[in-house]
């Protein structure tokens, strides 16, 4: 992944417990993962904070007859292969 090197003030007493966690070489990977994680709470408090519906508006679930249908063809293969078959006659 590219990066960008931006120039950002931070106040000196946070800079000094920063590397008191992970060192002066470490600054910029703690800061790197404290934003995403940042990034990431904030979607998704706004995610729930949405009223909307996570899909599209319109509806997209598949008829009721459809999943009822697939669900019967399910149990129908499974009583297949789960009933026992009578022994073959010896030769």
């Amino acid at each position: 992944m590219k990066s960008k090197r931006a120039h950002i003030l931070l106040p000196q007493d946070l800079v000094k417990e920063i590397d008191s966690i992970v060192g002066p070489r470490g600054r910029s990977a703690f800061l790197v993962e404290t934003a995403r994680d940042a990034v990431r709470r904030t979607k998704l408090l706004r995610f729930l904070e949405n009223d909307a519906p996570s899909g599209q508006d319109k509806d997209q679930s598949e008829p009721t007859d459809s999943a009822a249908r697939w669900v019967r063809q399910l149990r129908r293969e499974s009583d297949a292969r789960l009933t026992p078959r009578k022994p073959r006659a010896k030769k």
